[in-house]
């Protein structure tokens, strides 16, 4: 029986700077930074979850072809790939993240489900914030 998610692939262009990215401005920590030869196995995750791993992935070979990495990168420029993230806090987040500069798409904004917001990573990745409706909400 399948039990959790253990790893989920983000694709980014520059490693690095998805590496500064999600670790400077999100508050993610690096899980893995391993150079496999032909390409880099780069992992963040959430403080005290390595449980759980984000694969900022840059695409290419050896497991996508050139001419398909070529259009990753174009669908991915456009915004279609995207995470979301839980949060105790939106409106920290939201003033945290501006404050470093982070694309925000959507400012915080009430939901049936709670409050969430939007911004855009360096490469077109959409990450919506979402707290809850039955966490407590700062005001």
């Amino acid at each position: 029986m399948i039990t959790d998610i253990a790893i989920t692939p983000l694709f980014v262009n520059d490693q690095d700077v998805a590496l500064d990215y999600y670790t400077r401005v999100l508050g993610f920590e690096v899980h893995t930074d391993a150079d496999l030869g032909p390409m880099r196995w780069l992992t963040v995750c959430l403080p005290g979850r390595p449980e759980r791993e984000l694969m900022l992935q840059k695409p290419g070979p050896p497991p996508i072809d050139v001419e398909t990495a070529r259009s990753v990168t174009h669908i991915t420029e456009k915004g279609a790939h995207w995470i979301i993230l839980h949060t105790d806090d939106i409106q920290a987040d939201f003033e945290r993240l501006k404050a470093a500069g982070a694309e925000i798409t959507q400012e915080p904004a009430e939901q049936p489900y709670g409050v969430d917001m939007a911004i855009r990573d360096p490469f077109g990745n959409q990450i919506r914030l979402s707290q809850p409706a039955s966490a407590p909400q700062s005001h």
